[in-house]
């Protein structure tokens, strides 16, 4: 059972008056009502219908999608204003407060960014801009840190959202992300995820069940490490990744078939044996998202919604149907799967966190609206283009192509490869357009080179267009024509495919690098770090980390020599190939 005096909580004899009274002025419902998050997916603060989702499914707490910042704000000052018990409002930011605000919120870095950068000072600033931009809407709850271990290059889920692959140095950047959340606001919760560790399988749980293979001994000195650590120093909150740790599964439960063997959310062996008595972690323990393959590809609905609970997790995150999940939950709690011990513990550890962050005053539920202003203000995007600047990293050179003086060399072709857009109406991003602009700003004239997309917007729809991309001029003209050939790659996926690879806008394109060795190439990434598989023989290759303004200036002041290059490329880049060296 919790610890309500001990850690993470550190509750006084008042505080835990409050939980006790509130948890016995609870029906079952209301009591089964608060071990679950749910989703609200429609924008908006209509008040009436808040009031009546909050007086009739009462949840522990509540996430969003969408919405400026004004109108969230209200929104999850309603969420307050209309719940019989203050509710947890859980913001999601791996890079900044754009986590929670899409538009307005700040992109600062991504974790792979402050990891290539000296020190822990970016990864910080990621907390810190976050817990401030979030708190100023409401959000008393971060899930994050991300605590993952990047160990398999092919991983695409985590691969910018991890601090790298060297445990030492995601736990110091994972302890500098919590303290920027705590000096923002100290009364922000800090969640650790996905545990029992994403980046070593290749496959995204979202789409399929996904396994961390490590060794009992290697997981303990990599992400055990982490999560010891990170427990050790008054941790709030783990979430259990829809990811299954066979070694511990086998080494505790002697016997256990093959398909006994479930993800973090439905493994007791691995909550309880592992995350409470291994590591000694007394805080919140909640699942990760119940829709994803890796829970709801491996267990009927009806049996994983009682089994997670009974299994140690303390909450459940979204619900398919509120009301039918909430009665499987009834009927596992009525059949005996859910103890009432383990309904208690689960409720005294949720209600034990909201004493933590003080919910019960009502002063404490409610941010001072002129934190507004601070959203996406000039103080913090001084902090993106200082992460940029530090982060930035040259993989190779190989050839000593850089710095370029454009005074001698300034005839530019760009290519852009961006993710396969999902409408037939796409007209793009705008990415191509920042890029051409920082790249002229700098004195190089640049020529785009069209995409498959491009022709199909300008020329119409038509089959000769796949055999125009195919087009290429004869070498010579193009040796005369160009002085350096630029490619950047901004693609990046999301629970849409197990494994993300760059893809060219059409088959035989001219995009390709067919130009390697007639035009010195320079690649640029925007996004994920691993793209050197696709484009081993260019030998002059840049991880930029991020697709705004910022990041892109960053990286051309560097090819010119305007600055010098800070950033520290993790051993990945390389995906384990001799050839990506070159």
């Amino acid at each position: 059972m919790v610890d309500l005096k001990a850690k993470p909580f550190y509750l006084n004899e008042q505080e835990i008056c409050w939980v006790e009274d509130t948890i016995a002025s609870l029906s079952l419902d209301e009591k089964l009502s608060q071990l679950f998050v749910l989703l609200k997916p429609v924008p908006g603060a209509n008040e009436e219908a808040i009031k009546a989702l909050m007086e009739t499914a009462k949840p522990g707490g509540m996430r969003w999608q969408g919405g400026d910042k004004e109108t969230v704000a209200r929104q999850n000052r309603y969420f307050q204003q209309y719940s019989k018990v203050p509710v947890f409002i859980a913001g999601n930011c791996d890079d900044g407060g754009v986590g929670v605000l899409p538009k307005e919120g700040t992109f600062v870095a991504t974790a792979a960014e402050a990891a290539a950068a000296p020190g822990t000072e970016t990864a910080y600033h990621i907390g810190y801009v976050s817990g401030r931009e979030a708190s100023a809407i409401g959000v008393n709850w971060m899930f994050n840190p991300v605590a993952d271990v990047y160990r398999n290059w092919r991983n695409t889920i985590v691969n910018t959202r991890s601090f790298g692959s060297d445990p030492a140095r995601v736990t110091e950047c994972v302890r500098a992300y919590i303290k920027g959340i705590k000096d923002a606001n100290p009364n922000m919760a800090c969640t650790c995820k996905h545990f029992p560790g994403d980046g070593w399988d290749e496959l995204d749980p979202h789409l399929s069940p996904a396994h961390n293979e490590a060794s009992v001994d290697d997981w303990m000195s990599s992400y055990g490490l982490v999560y010891r650590t990170m427990i050790d120093e008054g941790l709030e909150a783990v979430m259990t990744g829809q990811i299954s740790l066979p070694a511990w599964s086998r080494q505790v439960c002697p016997g256990i078939k093959d398909e006994e063997i479930m993800p973090a959310s439905l493994a007791p062996e691995l909550l309880q044996s592992l995350l409470r008595e291994e590591l000694g972690f007394n805080g919140v323990i909640i699942s990760d998202a119940s829709h994803m393959i890796g829970m709801s590809g491996v267990m009927a609905r009806r049996d994983a919604v009682p089994r997670c609970i009974a299994a140690g997790c303390d909450m459940f995150l979204f619900a398919n149907d509120f009301e039918e999940d909430l009665g499987y939950l009834r009927a596992g709690y009525e059949q005996g799967i859910v103890t009432k011990e383990r309904l208690d513990d689960a409720l005294h550890r949720v209600l034990g966190l909201k004493a933590h962050l003080k919910l019960y005053d009502e002063a404490m539920r409610y941010p001072d609206p002129a934190l507004l202003e601070e959203v996406g203000c000039d103080r913090f995007h001084r902090l993106t283009e200082e992460a940029a600047e530090a982060s930035v990293t040259l993989v190779k050179d190989t050839r000593g192509v850089l710095p370029i003086d454009v005074k001698e060399k300034n005839r530019a072709l760009l290519i852009y490869v961006r993710s396969t857009p999902n409408s037939k109406g796409d007209t793009g991003d705008g990415v191509r357009e920042l890029i051409t602009q920082e790249l002229e700003a700098a004195g190089f004239a640049v020529t785009q080179c069209p995409s498959f997309y491009d022709r199909e917007n300008t020329d119409g729809v038509n089959p000769m267009n796949f055999v125009r991309m195919m087009m290429m001029e004869k070498r010579e003209d193009f040796r005369k024509k160009y002085d350096v050939i630029f490619v950047f790659v901004n693609v990046k996926g999301y629970a849409q495919r197990n494994m993300e690879r760059l893809s060219w806008s059409s088959g035989h394109s001219m995009e390709m690098p067919w130009y390697t060795e007639e035009v010195p190439a320079i690649g640029v990434s925007l996004n994920y770090t691993n793209h050197l598989i696709d484009l081993a023989r260019i030998h002059t290759f840049i991880n930029a980390y991020g697709p705004g303004r910022e990041n892109i200036r960053a990286a051309v002041r560097k090819i010119v020599g305007e600055s010098k290059f800070t950033g520290t490329a993790d051993e990945t880049v390389f995906c384990g190939r001799w050839d990506t060296r070159l």
